[in-house]
């Protein structure tokens, strides 16, 4: 089974594509503890650390938790809760590949360190790592964050450095690119929205282009950000 864990105000639009594609969608409970333009985000509230260890905030609803027991994960809690104000709000926030782990180091949740001890880690100073970065490839990146862009490139990672802004994010000016989207499969990135209405979608689909990667559009319109798409086959 291929889940996707999405905002709890995903569109019937955006369920229905997903599901078309053969995954089931996993709605993450907002928390009341964030403002509302990001109390529902997935890489908000959720880190996923392989296809069976997932870290949730520690409020999280027993009864999301139970369900994510019952479809096999591993449910660890984050040591600290959320809070509205930064940096309380990115403690989970962090980009985890089998490659490397990269966020603000200093605000990140010591549950969800000591699970990554073992892993290179990237420290950069946008604490909303993983809302600025969308994952294309094992060795691909796209990000308007030109910190995240630097340290990548340190490392061999192909990095296309976008403008910010374009991006819709209801409560707030703009969103991330990395919020907007998320690789369903090896080879196809879902996005919440359609490229060909965003300003910079041509050299984004020439970037996915080069790495062999198919962009889908799960809602007609504007780029979302919905806070990431993380998708897990069990």
């Amino acid at each position: 089974m291929k889940y996707s864990f999405v905002d709890s105000r995903i569109s019937q639009e955006e369920l229905a594509n997903l599901e078309n594609v053969g995954i089931k969608p996993i709605k993450v409970p907002p928390s009341d503890l964030l403002y509302d333009a990001v109390c529902g985000h997935p890489d908000i509230l959720i880190t996923i650390i392989d296809s069976n260890t997932i870290v949730v905030h520690r409020d999280m609803p027993y009864d999301f938790i139970n369900l994510l027991k019952g479809a096999g994960f591993e449910v660890i809690l984050s040591e600290n809760s959320l809070s509205s104000s930064y940096p309380g709000d990115v403690i989970l926030n962090a980009v985890n590949t089998e490659q490397f782990f990269m966020h603000s180091l200093k605000y990140t949740d010591t549950a969800l360190l000591n699970l990554v001890k073992n892993k290179k880690k990237l420290n950069i100073n946008q604490g909303y790592s993983k809302c600025s970065t969308a994952l294309v490839a094992d060795n691909a990146v796209i990000t308007s964050d030109k910190g995240i862009a630097d340290e990548l490139g340190k490392i061999g990672i192909d990095v296309l450095l976008l403008p910010p802004g374009d991006i819709l994010l209801p409560g707030l000016d703009y969103g991330f690119i990395g919020g907007t989207c998320g690789l369903i499969t090896k080879n196809k990135l879902a996005f919440f929205g359609d490229l060909n209405f965003y300003a910079y979608g041509q050299k984004v689909e020439n970037f996915l282009r080069l790495h062999g990667v198919e962009p889908i559009f799960l809602r007609s319109g504007k780029l979302i950000d919905r806070g990431s798409l993380f998708t897990v086959d069990k």
